[in-house]
């Protein structure tokens, strides 16, 4: 009788995923509320567009940067502590061998169990290495092009994120009228990134909305009442 096959599906683009979130999620959120806040103060639609897209593009460049950095620190300290194995499986050879004795033990293999294992990984060092990188620190080798990759991916989902609550003011012109178009279209948009993002995050995708939704609503509400106590 014939078998179907065992297909294993997993979500692997954990990464680009969180980039995205990071960039689209301050992307709606802050023109959001610096829109909202300057409509509490000025009646210029003008205006506020352009410190909206003054904002999207300063934002997008220290969200991309940020990005940018923060994969190139991955990048360095993967490479430093890959450097550090590598002179521990030669100069503290003994205390390696303890510790991947001590990882298999950690799954339930006695020591009997694990030497023929432990032996296979010192004929081969390089596999050794990668072992222990993997397995003793939890650290996975960075994507080469990861830096770069981040750093667009951040900022251009930032400037699609901005561009949302800056609509309804490019189209009609007016701050007031303006103003609660962009608070729907920006709520719409936040609930339904959340959901969407929970989806891939295997996080609850209705919780993640409103969640998402309700951060969004109360910065923009909080800048909005700022700027009108001021004005």
């Amino acid at each position: 009788m014939p078998q179907t096959p065992h297909i294993e599906r997993h979500f692997t683009s954990s990464e680009s995923v969180r980039d995205i979130v990071i960039g689209m999620s301050d992307g709606l959120t802050v023109p959001f509320a610096l829109a909202a806040g300057l409509s509490g103060a000025v009646d210029s639609a003008a205006i506020i567009v352009t410190a909206g897209l003054a904002e999207i593009a300063a934002g997008s460049i220290a969200m991309g940067l940020g990005g940018f950095l923060a994969a190139r620190s991955d990048a360095e300290h993967y490479a430093s502590e890959k450097r550090r194995e590598e002179r521990e499986i030669i100069e503290k050879t003994d205390a390696e061998v303890a510790e991947v004795t001590g990882i298999f033990r950690s799954y339930g293999l006695n020591e009997q169990q694990a030497a023929p294992v432990v032996e296979a990984l010192r004929a081969n060092p390089r596999s050794w290495v990668d072992f222990m990188m993997r397995f003793e620190l939890g650290l996975e080798e960075p994507d080469p092009k990861r830096a770069l990759r981040s750093a667009l991916t951040i900022a251009l989902a930032y400037i699609a994120g901005g561009i949302v609550p800056l609509l309804p003011y490019i189209l009609l012109g007016s701050a007031q009228r303006a103003l609660p178009v962009s608070v729907v279209f920006t709520l719409l948009a936040l609930l339904i990134f959340g959901y969407v993002k929970g989806t891939f995050t295997g996080a609850k995708p209705i919780q993640s909305a409103i969640q998402t939704m309700l951060i969004g609503g109360v910065a923009a509400a909080a800048a909005f009442l700022i700027a009108r106590a001021i004005g």
